[in-house]
């Protein structure tokens, strides 16, 4: 009893051995702190935190982003996909423990008589009924557990390339929807410049019948009303393929109640404006991003995966038992001294593989340390990012403000001008040079705006906002 006791205690001792190596995580690749140029961090909620519906205001893009959510295909495989990886990671786990199953059988067995040497043949019945442990490997240096342990480290990893798979639906979905606005906005414009062009050419055209303008004017005129007619092609083509986009990251037809809210919002300014985001520190990103938290989580799989190459090298034990009742009759079946059993262990040792262990180990070696510079460009690319949004956000602000200048004084430089030519001190060519001026500039400051609105949602998708709804805490994964 003493001895099996002890075995018994070694078996449990050996069976939580494991083989994996002690995981530390590599240095942050990249400087502790943001570039000066980026400005002060500054201080408030994190934008990993801040859901999106509490970021994104604006009642129609919410209604968009909602829609994508529920039906685009790619956000739909890619939580499909972390179903399929929690099931494989539950089909590794299983092997730890044996598969028992339950049996019964009736075996009947005929004889000739010539073949036993008897007058009569030989008929036999048996019947079995029991349970058995199929083929259960022993554990004892952690082979199976270092599987499963990769297997549940990619589902963790899957799960989070869905979060970033999201909080990239949600930035590409609102950066359409401004792009929308912006072009409605500059088709608008480009629609009402053309109808002052066309004004305008008639205007110098009457005046070229009384000799006033001459022929050079109104093929000016002309030019300039056919300049403003292309943009008015231009942005009707890129305001319905921007529609059409819209409807494709949707998943889904937009309904026309959501198509009538769209449409009551002008353009850029009436939409309401993005919240001012803290960066935070470089090293926040670790645990913000899904990206990265997924590349750790392959970089741990391929860890793993070294303790299941290790363990190779050790001896595989492997168990087949079954006991129950057997008898030649069925009615004896349950019948004193009617119980069967079998013991059937194994042991495997590897001797010579001609190197293959060596080379799995060595493999596995090798993929640890592509996981790792992959998880360390991930890194290094998510500071980019925000580095980028960080340095582009006070600039646009200032750019923003002087082409808004420059649209005020291209206003009153084409009033003045547009004055002096009906006083007629002035011909109509600073008319038209004007007109275009300001044209010009007022499409420029619609492409700016939307420059910058979507380098503030750039900004929150480099800091890992967007795959919660709201700003409640978000559920752990299991």
């Amino acid at each position: 009893m003493r001895h099996s006791l002890a075995t018994t205690a070694l078996l449990g001792l050996l069976s939580g051995c494991s083989l994996i190596p002690v995981y530390k995580r590599p240095a942050l690749p990249v400087s502790p702190e943001w570039p000066a140029s980026a400005g002060p961090a500054g201080s408030g909620t994190a934008a990993a935190d801040i859901g999106w519906r509490n970021f994104f205001c604006d009642p129609a893009l919410q209604g968009l982003i909602a829609l994508s959510l529920a039906n685009n295909r790619d956000l739909r495989v890619a939580t499909l996909n972390v179903q399929a990886a929690q099931a494989q990671y539950r089909v590794d786990r299983a092997n730890l423990f044996p598969m028992v199953d339950a049996t019964a059988g009736r075996n009947v067995y005929h004889t000739p008589a010539d073949v036993m040497g008897t007058a009569t043949p030989l008929n036999y019945r048996d019947y079995s009924l029991g349970v058995g442990a199929v083929s259960w490997e022993l554990d004892l240096f952690g082979k199976i557990r270092s599987q499963a342990k990769a297997a549940h480290e990619t589902y963790l990893s899957d799960a989070d390339t869905a979060l970033s798979t999201q909080i990239m639906l949600v930035a590409e979905v609102s950066s359409e929807y401004y792009t929308w606005l912006a072009d409605r906005e500059s088709l608008q414009i480009s629609q009402d410049t053309m109808a002052v062009q066309a004004h305008s050419l008639q205007l110098t055209q009457m005046s070229a019948t009384h000799g006033i303008d001459t022929a050079m004017d109104v093929a000016q005129a002309q030019t300039t009303l056919d300049t403003a007619q292309a943009m008015v092609a231009l942005y009707t083509r890129q305001v319905a393929e921007d529609m059409d986009e819209l409807v494709l990251l949707a998943g889904a037809p937009i309904p026309h109640g959501l198509l009538a809210q769209m449409s009551a919002v002008p353009g850029l300014d009436a939409s309401p404006a993005l919240p001012d985001l803290p960066a935070g520190l470089p090293s926040d990103l670790l645990e913000r991003r899904p990206d990265i938290r997924s590349a750790e989580h392959v970089l741990l799989a391929a860890n793993a995966n070294i303790g299941a190459a290790r363990a190779a090298f050790f001896p595989s034990i492997t168990i087949t038992a079954n006991g129950g009742t057997a008898s030649s009759g069925l009615n004896h079946l349950f019948g004193p001294a009617s119980g069967s059993w079998l013991f059937d262990p194994s042991i495997t040792v590897p001797i010579f593989a001609a190197g293959q262990n060596i080379a799995n180990l060595d493999m596995a070696r090798v993929e640890r340390n592509i996981e790792i510079a992959a998880y360390e460009k991930t890194i290094q690319s998510a500071f980019h990012d925000v580095a980028d949004a960080l340095n582009a956000r006070g600039t646009y602000v200032a750019q923003v403000q002087a082409q808004q200048n420059l649209v005020d004084a291209d206003s009153r430089y084409y009033q003045l001008a547009d004055m002096r030519f009906r006083a007629g001190v002035d011909n109509y060519l600073n008319v038209l040079v004007a007109e275009n001026a300001l044209f010009s500039a007022r499409l420029t400051l619609v492409s700016l705006k939307l420059a910058a609105q979507q380098n503030s949602l750039t900004l929150y998708k480099a800091l890992g906002g967007g795959w919660q709804e709201t700003s409640a805490p978000a559920p752990a994964l299991p």
